[in-house]
């Protein structure tokens, strides 16, 4: 797709929250709330002449790999939610994204994001094929507080769930879906904390991909300021989660 007329640097874009996006309490679940984010970025891609079907036509995807999200609030149904999203900086293969909810001016999440290059046949990185100039970079406009950090995984972890990866979590990158690592996570804590809103802040650092049919485990391990979990294959680390409670 071309550039957009319409296309700007920073994109602020509305969306209303449904009911299907809401948990028991009548507010966000933190799994929606992490898809209208993507969701966002993937709108301002599509301006840009980077979108997936743009950088499809040389087997080039975005994929996640680290994602911080700070939350003062969480919208409830109803409130229609202004996301403003711009990027820190772009490189080659890699590229750091800003990401601000807001509810009535005032914000209410912040999260930074870091992309990669991701070719989708030969299934690794890659320089972006598609010219990406005409962005213009913030590197010191920060959505959050504090930056991306390398989670530490306790090898005193405790084995909490065993899961077959399913259809139903892949996504069109023919991988598990970012999100689903968190909704997977996030179903072996107390529902006071996630109902309550204690949840102060979540990171997640994505390492390696996982595919249709494979078996995972899910570990935890617990202090009292923070929950951290992680998922492996075959002993290998794919994925950590540290949930930081209020």
């Amino acid at each position: 797709m071309p550039i957009s007329k319409d296309f700007t640097s920073v994109l602020s874009k509305d969306w209303e929250i449904n009911f299907t996006q809401c948990m028991p309490n009548g507010y966000l679940k933190y799994t929606d709330l992490c898809n209208i984010l993507q969701l966002t970025a993937a709108a301002h891609s599509d301006m840009g002449g980077i979108s997936f079907s743009d950088m499809q036509e040389f087997d080039q995807a975005w994929v996640l790999s680290r994602m911080r999200v700070e939350i003062s609030a969480l919208p409830k149904w109803r409130d229609v939610v202004t996301v403003k999203t711009w990027i820190n900086t772009l490189e080659n293969s890699r590229s750091v994204r800003a990401l601000e909810m807001h509810v009535n001016g005032i914000k209410i999440v912040g999260s930074e994001t870091f992309w990669a290059v991701f070719n989708t046949k030969k299934r690794r990185p890659e320089g972006l094929a598609l010219p990406y100039e005409h962005f213009e970079l913030y590197p010191e406009r920060k959505p959050t507080q504090e930056g991306f950090s390398k989670i530490a995984v306790n090898p005193e972890k405790e084995v909490v769930f065993e899961k077959v990866v399913y259809l139903s979590d892949l996504d069109i990158v023919n991988h598990v879906n970012n999100v689903k690592y968190l909704e997977w996570c996030l179903d072996h804590v107390d529902e006071k904390l996630i109902l309550n809103q204690k949840l102060n802040s979540f990171e997640m650092n994505f390492m390696k991909e996982l595919s249709l049919n494979d078996t995972v485990i899910i570990h935890e391990n617990l202090s009292e300021e923070s929950t951290t979990f992680s998922i492996t294959k075959e002993d290998k680390t794919c994925f950590a989660l540290q949930l930081n409670w209020k």
